[in-house]
């Protein structure tokens, strides 16, 4: 850092527009614009995804700077280059960079590591952001991959570029800190927005759902290990459906068997479908809409953005028995468990939550609001400060 360098200058990159990126982008700006940093974005400033931005981020903007990571199609690649990183760092004049997805370059930066091929001199110990589902750090046979990886990340810790590291899963990150003592690693919540409550019943009328109806909302990017294609399946075979009636939102993949059998289920008033991007305001109201969460996710480790929104909107949720989720949902009593994968007791278990009784639901419930004190807005809000806060410390 040159001495003309703000400290507190900080630039965040995040050049994807999908999924939760825009919300925790916008989490994360606010939070360390609250604690007086000073900010300069790197994101996709193609039309397009600057779309998506302003309509999470209008208010914030004017208090930004923003650079692009991403200007035109050939760049897209270079996203996940730990080179790409330090020119935008440079580029921004701030004195650390902060990746809101840290997955983004982590395989690229762990792997060179391993070869002792580091990063660009700009980046160490200026280098933190947020680690996602990290499995190289809690498997116990690793893959070739994984373990190079594992031989990467133990040399950037060694060698004081990362900080600071924020990992959303609890068990993870407990896990990180005793292997890792030196490192600066800490754990994130993983949260859901703030006011998250809306109308139920104008929430069931803008999405035109029955009152009749126990509905179950399936929310998000529909990649293979979200399970939608179990969810679907376990619908279509449902000799009885009863109240049972699916809400699928979300961008849906160009696969036309999963889109065919979703609009069987439509034409029998069995579902509805919400096949694009979703606004803040109506991710709310998806969540109101609801009577339950569908996660028949396939092996899928750490948390769970929507788990978090189910939290928060109080819903009750029908899980894969599986890692942390199948966990939490145990442990807080939140909803329903199925054998991960097993199309049968997915249908088992969704004809059981429709027909509950409502002592039953009103327990599930108080399940998931006891949870969601857990990854509250305050929560992330304090974890990120902090760990932004120490990392700087450290380094005067």
């Amino acid at each position: 850092m040159s001495l003309t360098q703000n400290p507190r200058h900080v630039l965040v990159y995040e050049p994807s527009v999908d999924g939760h990126h825009v919300g925790w982008l916008r989490f994360i700006t606010d939070d360390l614009l609250n604690a007086g940093f000073q900010l300069t974005l790197a994101l996709d400033t193609r039309p397009a995804a600057m779309k998506r931005v302003e309509s999470q981020m209008a208010d914030l903007i004017p208090h930004l700077k923003i650079i692009p990571a991403i200007a035109e199609q050939s760049d897209e690649a270079k996203t996940t280059s730990p080179t790409h990183v330090a020119a935008c760092l440079k580029k921004s004049g701030a004195a650390r960079v902060f990746l809101a997805h840290f997955n983004d370059i982590a395989s690229t930066l762990l792997r060179r590591a391993a070869f002792r091929w580091m990063p660009d001199a700009s980046l160490r110990g200026w280098l933190g952001g947020i680690y996602l589902r990290p499995q190289f750090l809690e498997a116990s046979a690793l893959s070739p991959n994984q373990a190079i990886k594992k031989i990467g990340f133990r040399r950037l810790v060694q060698n004081d570029w990362l900080n600071p590291l924020l990992l959303p899963d609890p068990q993870l990150c407990e896990l990180a800190r005793k292997k890792y003592p030196r490192a600066p690693i800490s754990f994130l919540a993983d949260p859901y927005p703030e006011n998250f409550f809306a109308d139920r019943a104008a929430s069931r009328k803008q999405f035109n759902l029955p009152d009749d109806k126990f509905v179950f909302l399936f929310y998000g990017g529909n990649y293979k290990r979200k399970g939608l294609h179990l969810a679907v399946e376990a619908m279509l075979k449902m000799s009885a459906p009863g109240r049972a009636f699916m809400l699928c939102a979300g961008l849906l993949p160009k696969n036309e068997r999963l889109a065919g059998d979703l609009a069987v289920l439509r034409s029998q008033g069995r579902a509805e479908i919400v096949n694009r991007y979703v606004s803040a305001e109506e991710e709310k109201q998806l969540f109101a809409a609801s009577d339950a969460v569908l996660l028949p996710y396939l092996n899928h480790h750490g948390t769970s953005g929507v788990l978090s929104c189910s939290a928060g909107a109080g819903r009750p949720v029908i899980a894969s028995d599986e890692h942390f989720i199948g966990q939490i949902v145990r442990q807080y009593k939140m909803g329903l468990l199925f054998r991960s994968g097993n199309v049968k007791k997915l249908q088992e278990v969704i004809v059981r939550a429709a027909s509950t009784s409502a002592d039953e639901l009103s327990k599930w419930q108080a399940g998931a609001q006891a949870y969601a004190k857990n990854c509250s807005r305050d929560a992330f809000r304090s974890a990120l400060v902090a760990a932004v806060e120490t990392a700087l410390a450290a380094q005067k």
